[in-house]
């Protein structure tokens, strides 16, 4: 464990063979095996980065081991461990006081951003060049699930290049160089936006049940009623999130940059990676008037609208998987989630589209004694259809959905 025996975790362990989630062994194991490790004197950020990793995952495998094994043996979930042995406990808590972080398994710096390393240290990076460094369930499905979400966040040097771009555009007031940045920027979030699509061929749906239990909070939820207490840290029992799939930090980013972060459900902002960076941007673009210049000329406004349909293409594949992988899965019924899906469509979708339309709108009344000309006219009217097409989806998914929830 911690690392000796963290290959030995998954259900299948990559060197072949059943691993102890596999065999069921995993609770006893930890209790009867591992020992009180202390990290306090712990400062490589590097080390620290990897002690957290296989810590949470350790947590989840130990926490939510029982439910696994009956949702094989039953179909239905039963509660999840009480208490997180002191073992796991302690070490965790110190690790995250040097994070400044939840002590619980993270998105970003547990399962995906931090879990990866390179097949041939040699060649370029990836997508066919990565492979997870932790799985819960070993599979070529888990390893798509999460090499697809690295090799997406692959191409945020070039976003974090492009922000700059625009404000050094905005500092001047040079529309030509907005412009520019603005290409960009739709550049490099188109292809994020062909990266979050291909998960579908390097992750089947179907098999996401098989590592989706140990993805699941211990806030508010049916496993959890209580919480979990963390042995020799506090005898009052803790609740986290796992932080969401939405809260990787390009929306935030792209929402800060265009003046839509007001947009972000608020309750998701503690646990978006990079919050600092993200409320920088935030605060600059709005010091430099970001989207204001943008929609005061028509050339800007319709890259802007251009832009905005790639946030909004990001957040449609965020919802294609919550439909395709989670609520079509045969655990959804049986989960007690706990964020309203019907808020979360018309927070993410809904306002996306509403925005959409007033920047179209915009475009319109400045075309009035200056039309656009053919090519941009031909672009906009594909914009304008787009977001008719997806309002009327939209439509339908928040009446189908309007009494669910999601964790």
């Amino acid at each position: 464990f911690p690392t000796r025996r963290s290959s030995d975790l998954p259900i299948m362990k990559y060197i072949g063979g059943t691993g102890l989630l596999g065999s069921g062994q995993l609770g006893e194991t930890v209790e009867r095996e591992l020992p009180l490790l202390d990290v306090s004197q712990v400062e490589d950020i590097n080390l620290i980065s990897a002690l957290f990793r296989d810590y949470t995952l350790l947590a989840s495998s130990y926490l939510l081991e029982p439910c696994d094994l009956e949702f094989k043996r039953t179909g239905q979930y039963c509660q999840g461990r009480k208490v997180l042995p002191k073992n796991i406990a302690i070490p965790l808590f110190l690790l995250t006081k040097k994070l400044k972080i939840h002590p619980f398994m993270e998105y970003e710096l547990s399962y995906v951003f931090k879990n990866w390393a390179r097949k041939d240290p040699k060649a370029p990076l990836s997508f066919e060049n990565l492979r997870p460094v932790r799985t819960f369930e070993g599979g070529t499905s888990e390893a798509g699930f999460i090499l697809s979400q690295v090799s997406a966040a692959l191409h945020t040097g070039d976003l974090v290049s492009t922000v700059d771009h625009v404000f050094k555009a905005a500092e001047t007031q040079d529309y030509n160089d907005l412009s520019a940045a603005f290409y960009e920027l739709q550049a490099v979030l188109r292809k994020i936006n062909e990266d979050k699509e291909a998960m579908w061929q390097r992750s089947a749906p179907l098999d996401y049940v098989n590592f989706t239990t140990f993805a699941m909070g211990i806030r508010n939820h049916s496993l959890f009623p209580n919480g979990v207490i963390y042995e020799g840290v506090s005898d009052k029992p803790r609740a986290f999130r796992f932080s969401s799939r939405v809260n990787d930090s390009i929306i935030p980013t792209v929402d800060s940059l265009l003046g839509l972060s007001q947009r972000i459900p608020k309750d998701f902002r503690p646990y978006t990676l990079h919050s600092e960076y993200v409320g920088w941007v935030e605060s600059k673009a709005k010091y430099l008037s970001v989207k204001e210049l943008a929609l005061s000329s028509q050339r800007t406004a319709l890259l802007y609208l251009s832009i905005l349909n790639q946030v909004k293409e990001l957040r449609l594949r965020y919802w294609m998987f919550l439909k395709d992988y989670i609520l079509e899965s045969p655990t959804h019924p049986s989960i007690n989630m706990n964020y309203p899906l019907g808020t979360w469509l018309q927070n993410q979708l809904g306002n996306m589209l509403q925005v959409m339309e007033e920047t179209s709108k915009v475009i319109d009344e400045m075309s009035v004694g200056d039309p656009l000309d053919p090519m941009s006219r031909s672009l906009k009217e594909d914009l304008d259809s787009r977001i008719l097409s997806q309002k009327k989806i939209l439509e339908g998914d928040l009446q189908e959905f309007q009494g669910d929830d999601y964790n």
